[in-house]
């Protein structure tokens, strides 16, 4: 059997590794258009690479996809993150698991999961042809067969083909599948942070608060978890969750919306007020800046109570009913304007691709065309961050290489 992985991502080289594994005598290819393999790999999470996540329960693991969860529920009792984690530290890659459950490789470096793919394509034979990318597929019977935009041999016939591409950031680059008569939801990007050129908060760059919750005004887009002030705007896990939930939305209001920000983290005013009054009565002498309700960083409750129009002279006692309101107000509704979006870090993660509804979820193979199947990313299956859309790659990856 012969066996073409299009694709020398993360995806490509476990449904490779998987497919050769599981069919010993098979010759498996792996085929990338670019010089570069593995290069999401290398930069991924600041360059260790986050490869999963350590949440304890598929349920918890399936609801971090705001796109494919549903269908992944049922992928993860084949592969889920326990099995990411037996599989990497079997092939000599010890792990680690971060208190925020990220499980990065023990030496933080992603070359330890570079250098853990090549020598498993190295010990099972596997081919890797670089520079070699697929300009054509057509069925040929039960097989199919692979035009190439280089090489010696113009076409070749394959068995099996695993396409593992990747994100496509246009719906330029998904033509070609939907040409074969796979259905294409539009991408758009996901996991990305706020511009927010016209607020001045962006002064106190650099300052995180580890409890908040966040939503878009008008909508009932919603999301918890720390917040970094940056720069240009807002980043941090609760601002790139609510990137990934709200993305196609978000790209439909080109990036321009009100955000609105909980910084005590509590839903329920009424406890808010109540925090408050209960600093009135124990301090009324301190000033306001000397004592910071929700252990807030400094910097930034001097900037809140001077956007509240209130005093650093002034003390606890002397705020008063209107004072108190306007405090609560700061406190639990703060309304920032976005304009914008920035890329978080070096990562793009795409909302959109093949859609799920072209695909067998129990093998990945495509219901338009027999022997074709799909693996990781080009898949309208995205994550929020802390490894999730790893885990994704290699859970469809794995079952894409059972080639069922």
């Amino acid at each position: 059997m012969d066996i073409a992985i299009i694709g020398g991502g993360a995806a490509g080289f476990f449904s490779a590794i998987a497919a050769k594994e599981n069919y010993p005598d098979a010759n498996v290819f792996i085929f990338e258009k670019s010089q570069k393999l593995l290069a999401k790999v290398k930069i991924s999470g600041g360059g260790r690479c986050n490869v999963t996540n350590g949440c304890s329960s598929i349920k918890e693991l399936s609801e971090a996809y705001p796109r494919g969860g549903k269908a992944l529920k049922k992928s993860f009792r084949i592969f889920d993150n326990q099995h990411t984690m037996q599989w990497f530290e079997s092939r000599g890659v010890p792990l680690v698991t971060q208190d925020d459950n990220c499980v990065f490789p023990e030496s933080q470096d992603s070359q330890s999961i570079i250098d853990c793919f090549l020598r498993q394509t190295r010990k099972l034979n596997i081919e890797i042809k670089t520079g070699v990318g697929i300009k054509t597929i057509k069925p040929a019977g039960n097989k199919l067969e692979l035009g190439f935009t280089k090489g010696e041999i113009p076409t070749e016939i394959f068995d099996k083909v695993i396409v593992a591409t990747g994100g496509s950031p246009k719906r330029k680059g998904l033509e070609w599948l939907e040409a074969l008569g796979h259905k294409i939801e539009d991408p758009v990007p996901s996991l990305f942070t706020f511009n927010m050129p016209t607020e001045p908060i962006t002064e106190l760059m650099g300052i995180v608060v580890e409890k908040t919750l966040v939503n878009i005004q008008g909508t009932r887009l919603k999301s918890d978890g720390p917040l970094l002030i940056t720069h240009w705007g807002m980043s941090g896990p609760a601002i790139l969750k609510l990137s990934a939930f709200g993305a196609r939305l978000l790209s439909e209001r080109d990036y321009v919306f009100k955000t609105q920000v909980n910084w005590a983290n509590i839903q329920n005013n009424d406890v808010v007020m109540e925090d408050l009054k209960g600093i009135v009565n124990t301090n009324p002498n301190k000033l306001l800046p000397n004592i910071r309700p929700y252990s807030l960083p400094d910097r930034l409750w001097r900037y809140l109570l001077e956007k509240s129009d209130l005093s650093v002279t002034k003390k606890w006692g002397e705020l008063g009913k209107k004072g108190l309101n306007k405090l609560v107000s700061v406190l639990t509704n703060d309304i920032y304007s976005v304009s914008g979006k920035t890329t978080f870090k070096e990562e793009f993660v795409t909302c959109g691709g093949v859609s799920l509804e072209s695909i067998d979820m129990n093998t990945m193979q495509s219901k338009a065309v027999k022997s074709l199947y799909f693996a990781g990313e080009l898949m309208d299956i995205d994550g929020i961050t802390g490894g999730f859309n790893f885990q994704a790659a290699w859970t469809t990856a794995f079952i894409a290489g059972q080639l069922k």
